[in-house]
């Protein structure tokens, strides 16, 4: 299975879609929480380009944030990036 890393905060609609989504194709991820966590915030934006959440990495590929997982999902191309081996 693919390696897939998503940053989120508590209380965010879109890391809830995005979660579910992932949830819904019964895959893990690691999900990183920078909140109350600089350190991974920082890191976050380093690695994304991007300062909102969700940001969403599958085997080390920046995919985007919820909207951009939606698009790869309705496009048929999310299934094949999940069953990359990570």
């Amino acid at each position: 299975m693919a390696r897939i890393e998503i940053y989120t905060t508590p209380f965010c609609g879109y890391c809830a879609r995005a979660k579910g989504l992932l949830d819904s194709k019964g895959v893990a991820y690691e999900e990183m929480d920078v909140m109350m966590d600089d350190k991974k915030r920082t890191e976050m934006r380093e690695r994304a380009r991007r300062h909102t959440v969700p940001q969403i990495f599958i085997n080390g590929e920046h995919v985007g944030g919820s909207d951009e997982l939606a698009a790869l999902e309705q496009a048929g191309k999310l299934d094949a990036m999940l069953a990359q081996p990570g």
